[in-house]
C-alpha cells in the first residue's frame, strides 16, 4: 500500500551485488504473501528488470530471481503464464546448467510451480528444453536437488500421455526406479509420485514403469515409516493395476496384493484409499484376480474402513471395492456376505443421501456396491437381516435370491419360515405384475398354502 514495490524496482539494477539480490529477495517474499501482491509485481514491470543480464549475474542473485518467478507463477495459471510471457523459461532452463546445486534447485522449483497448473503452461516447460536438464539434476549428490527435480518431472508428467512420454524419453523411469529404496523419505514421497504420473495415463508406460523392476522393490515403501511413502507407494500400483489383468497379476505374483492388504490394516484415514481403490481394480479385472483379494484375506480391512472411516470418500472407496470382490459368482459373493458387510452397506446407503455432491457419489457407490453382492449372492444367512430394513429397489433383488434359492433347498426352507422371512415376504407391497410380484409368487409357491397364509 505505501507503494513498496515501485521502490524496489530500480535496486534490483542497483551497482551493490547484495542490494541486488536482497531486493530480489523481498519481491520473492511479498509475491510469496498472496495473489494480489504476485499480481503486483507482474504489473509493476518488475520482471524485465529481475530476468535483464541474469546469466552475468552471481548465484546469490540467481537463487533470488528463480525465487521469485517460483513465488509469483505458484498462485494460479494466469500468474504461471505471466511468467513464461516474459521470456523467463529460458532463463530458468538456462540456470538448470548452473555449477551451483543452490541455482539448478532454485530454477527447478520454479519450472515445477509453472508445469503444475496445466498441459499448457507444462508443454512451455518441455519446449523450453528443462526434461533433459532435470533428469541430470536427479543424478545428482545433493539430496535436496534429487527431491525437486523429481516433483517437477512428477508435476511435468501428470497431464497428459504426451507429456509423460517426453519425460519417458528422457530416461527418467531407470533413474526414478533406482531411488525408491533411497533412505530418504522425501525424496521417496517424489520418486513414487513421479512414477505414478507416468503410469497412469496407460498400459504401454504402466508396463515401461514395470520393466525397471521395480516390483517387488516397491513393496517396502508400504511397510515405511513415512505416511507419505506408504500412501505414494499404495498409489504407484494402484496406477499400475488398474490398466489390465495382466499387470494386475504381476502384481498378485510380486506379493502386492497381500502388501497392500497390510498396508491398510496398519494405518488410517486418506493414506489408505490409494490401497482400497488397487484392490477394487485387482479384483474388477476377472474371477480369478477377484479370488486372489479373496484368499490373501482382503474382505476384512475392508469392511474395517467401511466401519472406522469417518469421510464419506473413504466409506465410499471400500464399498465401491467390495463390490467389484463381490460381483463375479456365488462363491465371491458369498465370501463378502458371510463377512456380515451387507447389514453395514445397507446401513449406509440408507444414511448418505445427503444432497451434497460428495455424498450423492458416496451413495451411488454404495448401492452399486449393494447390488453387485446381492445379484450373486445366495448366502441366504446373511440376506436375511436385510428383508427388514431395506428399501424397495434393494428389496427387489434381496426377494430376487431367495426365489432362485428356496425351490432348491429345504433346510433354506425351514430356516427362512422360522426366522420370519416368509412372514416379512408377505408384508411386502408389489406392484401386480411386477418382477417383484413374479419372485413373491416363487417364493410362496415353495410352501403349503396353510403356511402362507
Amino acid at each position: 500500500n505505501s507503494g513498496v514495490i515501485s521502490l524496489l524496482r530500480p535496486l534490483l539494477m542497483d551497482v551493490v551485488p547484495t542490494i541486488q539480490q536482497t531486493a530480489a529477495l523481498a519481491l520473492g517474499r511479498l509475491a510469496n504473501y498472496d495473489d494480489d501482491l504476485a499480481e503486483a509485481v507482474v504489473k509493476g514491470n518488475i520482471l524485465p528488470h529481475l530476468l535483464c543480464s541474469l546469466s552475468e549475474k552471481n548465484r546469490f542473485y540467481k537463487k533470488a530471481a528463480a525465487f521469485v518467478l517460483r513465488a509469483v507463477s505458484k498462485h494460479s495459471p494466469q500468474l504461471a503464464q505471466a511468467i513464461v510471457h516474459c521470456g523467463a523459461l529460458e532463463m530458468l532452463v538456462m540456470c538448470l546448467e548452473d555449477f551451483d546445486p543452490g541455482v539448478k534447485e532454485a530454477a527447478s522449483w520454479a519450472l515445477g510451480y509453472i508445469a503444475r497448473h496445466n498441459s499448457e503452461l507444462s508443454q512451455a516447460v518441455v519446449d523450453a528444453g528443462a526434461v533433459p536438464l532435470l533428469v541430470l539434476c536427479i543424478q545428482e549428490p545433493e539430496i535436496a536437488l534429487k527431491r525437486i527435480a523429481a516433483a517437477t518431472l512428477s508435476d511435468i508428467s501428470k497431464h497428459s500421455p504426451e507429456l509423460a512420454q517426453t519425460v519417458v524419453d528422457a530416461g527418467a523411469i531407470a533413474h526414478l526406479a533406482q531411488m525408491i529404496l533411497n533412505p530418504d523419505a522425501k525424496l521417496k514421497r517424489q520418486v513414487l509420485s513421479a512414477l505414478s504420473q507416468i503410469a497412469k495415463h496407460s498400459v504401454e508406460l504402466a508396463e515401461l514403469v514395470v520393466e525397471a523392476e521395480i516390483f517387488p522393490v516397491v513393496l517396502t515403501c508400504l511397510k515405511d515409516s513415512d505416511e507419505y511413502v506408504k500412501k505414494n507407494g499404495a498409489t504407484l500400483i494402484r496406477e499400475i493395476a488398474k490398466h489390465t489383468p495382466e499387470l494386475s497379476q504381476l502384481i498378485v505374483n510380486a506379493g502386492g496384493v497381500a502388501a497392500v492388504i497390510d498396508c491398510i490394516g496398519s494405518c488410517r484415514g486418506t493414506v489408505r484409499l490409494p490401497g482400497i481403490m488397487m484392490l477394487g481394480y485387482v479384483a474388477a479385472h476377472s474371477e480369478n484376480l477377484s479370488m486372489a483379494v479373496i484368499i490373501s484375506k482382503g474382505i476384512t480391512p475392508l469392511c474395517v474402513c467401511l466401519i472406522e472411516e469417518q469421510e464419506d470418500h473413504i466409506k465410499a472407496a471400500a464399498a465401491w471395492a467390495l463390490g467389484q470382490v463381490g460381483k463375479h459368482t456365488p462363491e465371491h459373493a458369498r465370501a463378502v456376505a458371510a463377512a456380515n458387510v451387507l447389514p453395514t452397506l445397507l446401513a449406509m446407503y440408507m444414511d448418505i443421501h445427503s444432497s451434497e455432491d460428495l455424498q450423492m457419489k458416496a451413495s451411488i457407490l454404495t448401492k452399486k456396491a449393494l447390488k453387485n453382492i446381492l445379484q450373486k449372492c445366495t448366502y441366504l444367512p446373511a440376506l436375511e437381516p436385510l428383508l427388514h430394513d431395506a428399501p424397495p429397489n434393494i428389496m427387489k433383488h434381496i426377494v430376487g435370491q431367495f426365489s432362485k434359492v428356496l425351490p432348491h433347498d429345504s433346510k433354506a426352507r425351514r430356516l427362512f419360515v422360522t426366522t420370519g422371512g416368509l412372514k416379512k415376504v408377505q408384508e411386502i407391497k408389489a406392484e401386480p405384475g411386477s418382477l417383484l410380484q413374479e419372485y413373491i409368487n416363487a417364493i410362496n409357491n415353495c410352501y403349503p398354502e396353510e403356511i402362507v397364509r
